[in-house]
């Protein structure tokens, strides 16, 4: 692979534009460790800060063609990762009312027989959510979710990067999500 040295930000960020990924990958090397810093600082979660650096970067390479060189890419990227951290936090937020939502009704007809069931269909529907995902997907979702293996290990294991194993599990939690948003009424 040929190495490229860049001049100056505006020369990456009007590479970027025409969708050059060393310009790319020059960029995630001068802003991610800063801005995963700045998320860590918020979010006081390793994972979750490299999920939401993870999602900061896709939307940065998937709308590459309106950046405006003129303008503050820092400004610009920090804005992303901020919007990216209040989001994680509406989630979290929807997230434990969906969990209360489910302890009520779970309470509201205890009974011993009833409650093992719910939590039979429950996990049923957990276990197809998780089999919908693709195969890689759904091989990594267990691996880091169910299994607690860091992405590194997993890394190691599938011989994949850090960065792909952190965007499938954004995009299988994504699937699973809508997919028990669907299936359990919510």
């Amino acid at each position: 692979m040929q190495r490229h040295f860049f001049i100056d930000e505006k020369e990456l960020l009007l590479l970027l534009k025409q969708g050059h990924e060393a310009a790319f990958e020059e960029i995630y090397k001068l802003y991610s460790s800063r801005l995963f810093g700045n998320i860590y600082r918020m979010v006081k979660s390793e994972s979750t800060s490299q999920e939401i650096l993870q999602e900061v970067f896709i939307k940065v390479w998937n709308n590459r063609t309106g950046i405006d060189p003129e303008r503050s890419f820092r400004s610009y990227l920090f804005r992303i990762a901020e919007n990216k951290v209040y989001d994680f936090f509406r989630k979290v937020s929807r997230d434990k009312k969906m969990h209360a939502h489910i302890i009520v009704i779970a309470t509201e007809h205890y009974e011993h027989i009833e409650e093992l069931l719910l939590r039979k269909e429950d996990n049923e529907i957990v276990h197809k959510a998780i089999n919908s995902l693709s195969p890689q997907r759904q091989l990594v979702f267990r691996l880091c979710k169910l299994e607690g293996k860091s992405y590194a290990e997993v890394g190691r294991e599938l011989d994949i990067s850090v960065s792909t194993i952190s965007d499938h599990i954004v995009k299988a939690k994504k699937t699973i999500r809508e997919y028990l948003f669907d299936n359990m009424g919510l």
